[in-house]
């Protein structure tokens, strides 16, 4: 991978970068500079208004209208050549993201597609739209800039309105070209706006994140006008990563930057007692950072700072058993105490009323392990410190937040600091990313020279936040004719936000907590998301206490569909239960209790798409050492998307291996912008549940995660990769966008499950489906 050297930016100059180094630039080659995103060199700005377009006096590069949520020019900035740049304020974790964005503002401009660029998650440049998060990056971050592309559309054709003396309803656009209809006069976007700024107001909602709205006074277009939207584009990415010339933020160089690691402790809980300096004293170029309970080395050369971190003696203290035996696990969720009760989250009817009358009761437990996001390599960020201001180049998906962090740690004003989100190694969730900044942070401050920090192996699988482990109960009465009656279905666990996913705050780091500030837990878990219309029914939650509070390699955070999956792993898997119980087929189980219609469509559609044909009870029993097949459905909201799966598996009886060889996935989520790229990432979430399902669990010890490399935390193998992944693609294009990066997740895991007691006839409730476990299960 070539490496490409970032100038740092000195006071008063403006920072240059290259193509993939930076959101300032895309990766078709399309170069951005602070000069040609914000004025161009002695531009005149002009000061348009609506109605009615005014002509400004001519002003300096430094009047542009400040980075706004209430300024078009924070949204759209539309060049000379005709080039239009949309500033997005989240970033894409490898969805393609960026090009639904590039669709959105192409439409509502009526430019072609290829003239449309993105520039993602730099704080300079782009306002807080919650960076990476909840699926929201077209269903919440795309309705600013389709507001703000549609509003642009209308101050053009007001210009080109003055300019011809023809009303701006007798114009038409085409290609970013306003023509007079029957005439030859025509005019580009580019020769109309010049060098020059919008500088037009917009309503803001007052809010940033993911909630941020921003709209003007032009209405966008009715869905049955676009052109571009609904079509399948390619992603930018793709070329340059597979031709190796992509940067990562792992390539970003600044001048006079120094290479950090930080050394962990061998026990949980443990802190420095003593730093023995002589024992890297043959090592060149190396200093050491003690800050409180935070160790760690710089160099100048990267070898000699990874050598410097093995080789440093330090005397740690001694840390008690913080954890129970891993086998105890879920004995002690069970037990543990609750520190936040919401078991009765959702209740309707009188569920206890109708237990005492039911003629059948079915009760089942699920169990879901802590799970790492074991990213493809661990986090790196580079932190520049200056008299001035301080820049962090992060791979985390939420820059914004970064930045406030990094903020809050300097003591700096937030608009001295800026994030440039940089593509990492992995996401999806609150992965090291973020404690990779405050690594980066802690070292550049202590040796007053910029710092690039990489983590090791260790550092991306042992110490990043966890996804947490996890309890769950179904318990259904039915009547003497099998109908559900009363139902019941409570999740027991670690906090799903222990440290915040936000990163707005030090505590909510590694490197944060062990310089000295105590975590803020969130205390948060999820419900199932389904509608079953059962006519007593409670969902509900209960947290239980961290097993070590602080600086802990089992702190647990947000992982992709964060709980998702495991609450629903139980809850459908529990369906598949009670449609047993019932004398019921699961398809037509669920079709009868459903009440959404939409959900009843989805299940159906995914149903039919499969071939699913209807049967009570599994397609094998017991015993044997044949390979056998089966096959599970499982449904699912998340984020207002609808999505039901069918898994078909094939189990190896003697090996105790699960080949999850096929699934079919039908899809809900309102406006589909890009088929292609929506189908990718159904396939990205399918095979990653997978993994989750089949292989993925943190193992430790009672003082020490041991869970430290690919060997110890085993994910999916890609010769056992589905084979195939069919789509329904339910497009409903008078419906908004909801969100897509997620919801094809959430119902895997009960699928896997509901098709493995399909194949075996033996229901199987402790996630992940080693093959250890499968052969101990059917023993």
């Amino acid at each position: 991978m070539p490496v490409k050297n970032i100038t740092a930016p000195k006071s008063g100059t403006d920072r240059k970068t290259s193509a993939a180094t930076t959101p300032a630039t895309t990766d078709s080659g399309f170069e951005i500079t602070r000069r040609t995103v914000l004025t161009g060199a002695g531009a005149l700005v002009v000061s348009f208004g609506i109605p009615g377009v005014k002509r400004a006096r001519a002003k300096t590069a430094g009047d542009k209208p400040p980075l706004m949520p209430d300024e078009l020019d924070s949204f759209i900035k539309i060049s000379e050549d005709d080039t239009v740049t949309a500033f997005f304020g989240k970033m894409d974790m490898g969805q393609g993201v960026d090009v639904a964005i590039g669709q959105i503002v192409a439409d509502e401009l009526d430019v072609p597609f290829k003239q449309v660029h993105v520039l993602m998650g730099d704080t300079k440049y782009t306002v807080n739209q919650g960076g990476g998060s909840g699926s929201t990056g077209i269903q919440k971050g795309g309705i600013p800039l389709r507001q703000a592309a549609a509003e642009a559309r209308g101050v053009l054709l007001k210009m080109a309105s003055e300019k011809f003396g023809v009303p701006a309803d007798k114009l038409t656009v085409d290609g970013g070209v306003i023509s007079v209809p029957g005439t030859r006069k025509k005019v580009r976007y580019g020769e109309l706006i010049g060098r020059r700024h919008f500088n037009v107001k917009m309503t803001w909602n007052k809010k940033y994140g993911n909630n941020l709205v921003s709209k003007g006074t032009v209405k966008p277009k009715d869905p049955k006008d676009y052109k571009i939207v609904g079509k399948s584009y390619p992603r930018n990415d793709i070329p340059a990563k597979m031709h190796g010339t992509f940067t990562f933020v792992t390539d970003v160089r600044v001048p006079g930057m120094m290479h950090g690691r930080v050394i962990r402790p061998p026990k949980a809980g443990a802190t420095p007692l003593s730093v023995d300096d002589s024992s890297i004293k043959a090592i060149p170029g190396v200093r050491i950072v003690r800050d409180e309970d935070f160790v760690g080395v710089v160099a100048e050369h990267e070898w000699n700072a990874v050598k410097a971190a093995e080789a440093l003696k330090i005397t740690w203290s001694d840390s008690p058993a913080n954890f129970p035996d891993q086998d105890a696990l879920y004995d002690h969720i069970r037990q543990a105490p609750v520190i936040k009760d919401k078991s009765k989250d959702k209740d309707i009817g009188d569920v206890d009323a109708a237990f005492a009358k039911a003629a059948k009761i079915v009760e089942a437990e699920y169990e879901w392990p802590f799970q790492s996001h074991a990213s493809m390599g661990p986090a790196c960020a580079v932190v520049d410190i200056r008299e001035d201001g301080a820049t962090v180049w992060t791979g985390s998906q939420k820059p914004h937040y970064g930045q406030a962090c990094l903020a809050k740690f300097l003591g700096m004003d937030m608009d001295k600091v800026r994030a440039i989100w940089t593509m990492g190694p992995g996401s999806y969730g609150r992965n090291d990313a973020g404690d990779a900044v405050m690594d980066a942070a802690v070292l550049a401050k202590a040796v007053g020279r910029p710092v690039r920090f990489q983590g090791m192996r260790v550092d991306g699988t042992a110490w990043d936040p966890k996804a947490p482990a996890s309890v769950h109960y179904g318990r259904a009465g039915l009547d003497a004719d099998g109908n559900v009656i009363a139902y019941r279905y409570l999740s027991k666990g670690f906090d799903r936000q222990h440290v915040r996913a936000r990163e707005v705050h030090p505590r909510e780091t590694l490197s944060g907590q062990l310089v000295g500030n105590a975590a803020k837990p969130l205390l948060s878990f999820r419900n199932p998301e389904e509608t079953y219309g059962f006519p007593n029914k409670r969902l509900g939650w209960q947290i239980i206490p961290q097993l070590l509070d602080h600086a802990s390699p089992l702190r647990t955070s947000h992982f992709r569909d964060p709980v998702g999956p495991q609450a629903q792993f139980g809850s459908e898997s529990f369906i598949d239960e009670m449609a047993l119980a019932a004398n019921a087929d699961p398809v037509e189980f669920r079709l009868k209790y459903i009440k959404r219609k939409i959900d009843h469509q989805v299940v159906a559609a995914a149903a039919e798409k499969a071939g699913w044909q209807p049967r009570v009870g599994p397609a094998n029993k017991p015993g044997g050492t044949s390979t056998v097949s089966g096959r599970g459905i499982a449904y699912a909201q998340r984020n207002g998307a609808t999505v039901a799966i069918v898994a078909e598996i094939e189990v190896d009886r003697a090996t105790g291996k699960i080949w999850p060889r096929k699934f079919t996935v039908a899809h809900e989520c309102g406006l589909i912008v890009n088929p292609e790229g929506l189908k990718l990432c159904i396939e990205g979430n399918v095979t990653m549940m997978c993994s989750r399902m089949l292989h993925e669990e943190v193992t430790f010890d009672k003082q020490m995660v041991t869970s430290t490399d690919w060997a110890t935390y085993p994910i999916l193998d890609s010769l056992k990769a589905p084979e195939t992944i069919d789509f329904v693609l339910i497009d409903r294009p008078n419906v908004m966008p909801k969100g897509a990066g997620e919801p094809s997740t959430r119902p895997m895991a009960g699928a896997i499950a509901n098709a493995f007691f399909d194949a075996t006839g033996v229901r199987l409730r402790r996630a992940p489906f080693t093959a250890d476990r499968v052969k101990k299960a059917l023993a």
